[in-house]
């Protein structure tokens, strides 16, 4: 190979992007705990299997009553109603409410029979064995049905997600303990160059220390990849070729330095020796020098030596080639700041901010769900974050609004 003559011709980032997935495949299927299943990609679609709640439970702490004995209540005519149990959280009441009765309940705590409705305690007066009622209620007012977070049959999560922490509850409050994922690679993270010197040993004369496999381990890390620093190949054919051949037994292989055009920049020589360079060269500043490569179904990324640029092309070519292994495409990062027009109403008191969990989809924003703490599949549903300001009375229908994504976007390949 000739050294020193430049790159003939380069790479076009999207073009190299999409060179590398149409070339990879998969990684198998294996199924993970629900205590460490965060950042794995859902191999499959999630159904529940029975109601969550799976019964009618109170939202405040009050009295458990009959809807109907509290019309007409009010503060100058309170309704007697004779205190007939006390339920507790995790317990199956033992009582029947008839009318004229009530149970003093928590919240959480499984609704006693006949009772359809839960008066909050700071509208009762306690006297005895009986309670003043100072405040009508509505049939199942602070009452979250059985049911009302999950209904058994419904679709919880899709195949391709990216798994966060509330759907670890989602599916734990299901009994779900394992869920099938594809495997996440494994990557080895290799230095090159006759310069660089590990940390923890004494720096002299032209010696560097080698600051990219931290700083790559720690950014495959951030995805939930799993990084084995392999240290330092010397700028000879032979070292290279150990480094290189230790590494085939991992998933992917990400090598910086030796990817330009001097007369030591021998990594894609040697790369292609093992497999198949889709490309040398991409046209971009910094990262110029990125070539990628395929040896059977593993990814090698030659990343330039500079850091700055090594960084750079890890998050525009080495990412998404990693996460088709997982068998996912990223449409829109977690946390980003999207714009989208609201599809219904939402109000706001004001004073109060209110946290919206919203959809974004395409462009458009559904409202998911405004209040009820105790309904996390909310954050299941919902993708992204739409906060209504304190001096703001909400947001109308077909108004341009701008959310927080709470999970990334994406869509599987197969």
């Amino acid at each position: 190979m000739i050294r020193e003559i430049g790159f003939w011709k380069r790479e076009k980032v999207d073009s190299g992007i999409q060179k590398l997935v149409d070339r990879l495949k998969a990684l198998e299927i294996e199924e993970v705990n629900v205590f460490s299943c965060q950042s794995r990609v859902l191999a499959e679609d999630v159904y529940a299997k029975s109601d969550v709640p799976p019964f009618d439970r109170a939202t405040m702490d009050g009295y458990a009553v009959r809807a109907e004995d509290t019309f007409g209540a009010s503060q100058t005519n309170p309704i007697m109603l004779e205190i007939a149990s006390n339920v507790e959280i995790g317990e199956t009441p033992d009582v029947v409410i008839e009318s004229g009765k009530a149970a003093k309940i928590v919240t959480g705590a499984m609704m006693p029979r006949g009772a359809n409705a839960v008066v909050m305690l700071e509208y009762t007066k306690n006297n005895g064995q009986f309670i003043e009622v100072l405040k009508s209620v509505t049939p199942m007012k602070n009452v979250s049905r059985r049911g009302e977070d999950i209904k058994a049959g419904e679709l919880i999560l899709k195949k391709g997600e990216i798994l966060q922490p509330q759907d670890a509850g989602v599916l734990a409050s299901l009994g779900i303990e394992k869920v099938k994922v594809y495997r996440k690679p494994r990557v080895a993270v290799i230095s090159t160059g006759n310069e660089l010197v590990e940390l923890g040993s004494k720096i002299e004369g032209a010696k560097i220390y080698n600051s990219n496999n931290p700083m790559l381990c720690n950014a495959l890390a951030e995805f939930g990849f799993e990084a084995v620093s392999l240290g330092i190949a010397r700028d000879n054919r032979e070292s290279i070729k150990s480094k290189l051949e230790e590494a085939l037994s991992y998933d992917a292989i990400l090598i910086t330095g030796g990817t330009s055009v001097g007369h030591r920049d021998i990594v894609p020589e040697i790369v292609s020796e093992y497999g198949e360079i889709l490309f040398h060269g991409v046209s971009m500043k910094p990262g110029m020098p990125t070539a990628a490569a395929v040896i059977g179904n593993k990814p090698v990324f030659m990343l330039p030596g500079s850091p700055a640029a090594a960084l750079l092309s890890f998050y525009i070519f080495v990412v998404p080639a990693l996460y088709r292994l997982m068998n996912v495409r990223i449409l829109a990062r977690k946390w980003s700041r999207q714009k989208g027009v609201l599809q219904r109403k939402i109000p706001s008191d004001i004073g109060v901010r209110s946290n919206v969990r919203v959809l974004w989809e395409d462009g458009k924003v559904y409202p998911i769900r405004i209040s009820g703490s105790g309904i996390l599949s909310s954050f299941v549903r919902a993708n992204a974050l739409l906060i209504v300001p304190e001096e703001k009375e909400g947001y109308d229908e077909g108004e341009e609004v701008e959310v927080t994504l709470l999970r990334d976007v994406t869509e599987v390949f197969e």
